[in-house]
C-alpha cells in the first residue's frame, strides 16, 4: 500500500518533498501550484503524526523519516529521484543520502538544518522545547526565523495550520530529531550535486552557517541567497524559489 502522499505532476524527473517542523505534505506554501508539471512528478510526504499521517503511530525519527520515504518511493517505482527538503525535512533529506546514496540523483535543502544539527543556547532551546504544548512559542519561532518583519495575520496562520496539521506527540519528539542528530560523517564528501536555498532574512539558517557545513560536507555543493525571504521561501518568494529549485533539478 502507498503511503499517503501528495503527488503533483506527471513529467520523467522525479522529486520527492520532506517537509519542515511547523508544515506537512500540505505546508508547502504556492510551491506545488507554481511546479512545472510536464517536467517533473513530486510526490510531499507526510511524517507519522502529521497531516493525513497524524494518527500514524512511531518513533518520531530522521531514521523512520527515512525509512518510510525510501518505502514510498519503492511504491511508486522510482529507483532513482532528487530530494527537496525544508528545514527539519532538510536533515531528513540527510539521512535518505546516507540510508541509499545510490537512489539519490540531487539534493536540495531549503532553510535546511545541516547534518549536525543546530546547537542551542538554553534560552533558545527552551523557546523550542515549551512550542509543542504553547503556540505563543510557535508565533515567536516563526516570527524570529523571518527577521520579524513579517505581518502578523499570517503568522497567525502559520501557527494555527502547525497545530491543526501536526500531534503535540510528534511535534515534540521530532525536536530532539532534528536538532540533536549527527549525521555529518556518514553524509560528508557525498559527490551528489547539493542545492542549499536560504533567504537572507533567516538569522539562525541561513548563508552563513551554510558556508560552515552544507557548501564544506558537499564537494558539489551551490548556495543560493533569496532577497527578501527568510526561513519559510515558500510562503515568501515562491516564484524564484520555485524557479531557482528547478533549475538546478532540471540540469
Amino acid at each position: 500500500m502507498t503511503i499517503s502522499h501528495i503527488s503533483v505532476g506527471h513529467g520523467p524527473r522525479r522529486v520527492l518533498a520532506l517537509h519542515g517542523w511547523f508544515g506537512s505534505a500540505r505546508g508547502w506554501g504556492w510551491l506545488p501550484d507554481l511546479v512545472d508539471v510536464e517536467r517533473f512528478t513530486w510526490a510531499f510526504l507526510d511524517y507519522r503524526g502529521y497531516g493525513a499521517r497524524a494518527g500514524v503511530a512511531g518513533e518520531y525519527t530522521l531514521a523512520e523519516i527515512s525509512r518510510d520515504a525510501l518505502d514510498l518511493a519503492d511504491s511508486l517505482g522510482w529507483d532513482r529521484f532528487a530530494l527537496v527538503g525544508h528545514s527539519m525535512g532538510g536533515s531528513a533529506a540527510q539521512r535518505v543520502l546516507a540510508d541509499a546514496p545510490e537512489r539519490v540523483d540531487r539534493l536540495v535543502g531549503i532553510s535546511p538544518v545541516p547534518a549536525g544539527g543546530v546547537p542551542f543556547d538554553l534560552q533558545s532551546w527552551a523557546l523550542f522545547d515549551g512550542a509543542a504544548a504553547n503556540p505563543d512559542n510557535r508565533r515567536a519561532i516563526i516570527d524570529l526565523t523571518t527577521g520579524n518583519r513579517l505581518s502578523g495575520r499570517w503568522l497567525d496562520e502559520m501557527v494555527r495550520f502547525s497545530l491543526d496539521h501536526s500531534t503535540p506527540e510528534a511535534f515534540g519528539a521530532y525536536l530532539t530529531a532534528w536538532a540533536r542528530t549527527d549525521l555529518t560523517d556518514e553524509v560528508k564528501g557525498s559527490p551528489v550535486p547539493a542545492l542549499a536555498v536560504v533567504g537572507e532574512h533567516d538569522p539562525a539558517l541561513g548563508a552563513d552557517m551554510m558556508r560552515e557545513t552544507w557548501m564544506r560536507h558537499y564537494p558539489n555543493a551551490r548556495l543560493e541567497v533569496l532577497a527578501n525571504a527568510g526561513h519559510y521561501a515558500m510562503y515568501e518568494t515562491p516564484v524564484r524559489l520555485a524557479t531557482v529549485v528547478e533549475d538546478f533539478l532540471g540540469r
